[in-house]
């Protein structure tokens, strides 16, 4: 702090009286942007602090709405509605499989009355037969 005061050739009260306008701040804001000037050489210059320079930046500056913009894209918000628009897709596709697998439950149906043969039993016995025939084949292998 003490070089601070040792750099200002006001006095604490003279520095804090004074109020700089608007069109000002904006104007050596815009200075530091194009590269014509350094927030250390404004400092100097005008007898104002580095942090009252950087709160001009950060309320007049260009890169206020960058920052904004990033924290825009980062948001929890966007994550959730993407989310959400997945969850809805793969009900979609689940649904669509559910409709698969009714249909072919109905169509099953059908060809046991009209053929007068129980398929799901035939099926079960034929997926039994090719799982122990299987399970012989690979301890005949062992």
């Amino acid at each position: 702090m003490a070089t601070i005061r040792r750099q200002f050739k006001m006095s604490i009260e003279q520095r804090m009286a004074r109020h700089f306008s608007e069109s000002f701040k904006r104007s050596k804001v815009l200075e530091i942007e194009q590269g014509r000037s350094k927030v250390s050489e404004i400092c100097k210059e005008y007898e104002v602090s580095p942090t009252n320079v950087y709160k001009w930046m950060s309320k007049f500056g260009a890169a206020k709405s960058q920052i904004r913009m990033i924290v825009e894209t980062n948001s929890d918000t966007k994550k959730i509605i993407e989310l959400k628009q997945k969850v809805a897709e793969l009900e979609r596709v689940i649904g669509q499989k559910q409709i698969l697998i009714d249909f072919q439950t109905k169509m099953i149906e059908l060809a046991e009355e009209a053929y007068k043969i129980d398929i799901k039993k035939n099926i079960l016995q034929h997926n039994l037969l090719l799982q122990t025939g299987a399970k012989a084949i690979s301890i005949l292998i062992k």
